[in-house]
């Protein structure tokens, strides 16, 4: 039995993440009063990058339920979710908006005493940790109808594009569901990934997804996908650039899927081609990365504003991002290096690691399959 890592998921998630940062960093600059509205082309980009960040997150996580379940059982599983997945959820939680409270001054957010009950039920409250909270309360819902019900990812997808579409009412109506709302609307995209998981984890399925004519063949109609939720989204500023997602949800998963499919073959590419490999150094961290960087960009845009007078969009949105991808790996390491590294994470370290960078062989940062 020997431990390999499928590559093209880490690469996959080390350009999710950069998205995500990207977008954390330019929002958070945005509510801090800088000048982000002179350029226009930073906004466009946020845009035509964002339906698709998500929802692949949702689906990698899906690819592994079937396997997960079958060599652990349901108590192991969901015990892995809790300490992989939940546990730095409420840690980092509690870490960002403690800082929040303590900086109120300074902090783009003002949280209150009360805002750690936020945690619990109400995870949209808590910035960019709604994720967390929703990635492991879909993974404990599809994962007891598949136990118990027995419900197939077919019968689970059915039943995902339900919910789906149930929680873009929910939207337009401004009705308060809390935690529930994110199950439903994520529900779909981890059923999509258990489905498909057999045909992305079968060796002969590779020659296609890795060709680069199959990649180009997916480029256009990512392309033209993402101009039209750009342009569309543009027209309806009032919604927060939510207009097709929440009301043209259809439209909205159709073109998610078709930037999660562009994503992963290219990821595929990458992977035979054996190119930007530092892509699958952030994308092993990317949980890491995730819970750390709205903290570590908000202090270095603090920095730059309050201490030097810097206040250049270019300059801090550039090191916002850099320093939100990069020091995370740092913090990590340092972790591990003073056996810390319960502060991110209560999974135990594999025995045997490929690399030194080899973490976590069962969630999204650091998906390893054995064979």
């Amino acid at each position: 039995m020997k431990s390999s890592r499928l590559s093209w998921i880490d690469y996959a998630r080390g350009i999710a993440i950069i998205l995500v940062c990207y977008r954390h960093v330019f929002e958070g600059s945005k509510e801090a009063g800088l000048p982000v509205g002179n350029y226009n082309f930073l906004e466009y980009a946020n845009i035509f990058l964002y339906s698709f960040r998500m929802p692949l997150f949702f689906i990698i996580s899906g690819i592994f339920i079937t396997k997960s379940l079958q060599k652990k059982g349901i108590k192991l599983y969901i015990e892995n979710r809790v300490r992989s997945i939940l546990y730095p959820y409420f840690v980092w939680g509690f870490i960002q908006l403690s800082l929040q409270i303590i900086f109120t001054k300074y902090t783009n957010g003002h949280p209150t005493v009360s805002s750690y009950l936020n945690l619990f039920y109400m995870p949209r409250e808590v910035a960019q940790f709604w994720y967390l909270y929703a990635l492991f309360n879909v993974s404990l819902v599809y994962a007891l109808l598949k136990y118990f019900l027995k419900l197939t990812a077919l019968h689970n997808i059915i039943l995902g594009i339900f919910l789906f579409y149930l929680s873009s009412i929910i939207y337009q109506r401004n009705i308060t569901t809390g935690l529930v709302f994110d199950i439903f609307h994520y529900y779909v995209f981890f059923s999509i990934g258990d489905f498909i998981s057999g045909y992305l984890l079968d060796e002969k399925s590779k020659k296609y997804l890795q060709s680069g004519k199959t990649v180009l063949l997916i480029f256009i109609p990512f392309i033209c996908g993402q101009v039209y939720f750009l342009l569309q989204n543009l027209n309806h500023s009032t919604s927060k650039y939510m207009f097709v997602e929440f009301y043209q949800p259809f439209v909205f998963l159709f073109l998610a899927l078709i930037g999660c499919t562009f994503i992963i073959t290219l990821t595929f590419y990458l992977q035979k081609k054996d190119r930007f490999k530092w892509l699958t150094v952030l994308g092993r961290h990317s949980l890491y990365i995730y819970v750390s960087h709205v903290i570590i960009f908000s202090f270095v845009r603090i920095i730059f504003t309050k201490l030097f007078g810097i206040h250049n969009v270019a300059i801090i949105i550039l090191s916002g991002i850099v320093s939100g991808l990069l020091v995370p790996l740092l913090l990590y390491n340092l972790a591990v290096k003073f056996n810390m590294r319960f502060i991110f994470t209560l999974e135990k370290e594999p025995e045997n690691k490929v690399n030194n960078e080899s973490v976590n062989n069962s969630i999204s940062p650091t998906q390893s399959i054995k064979y």
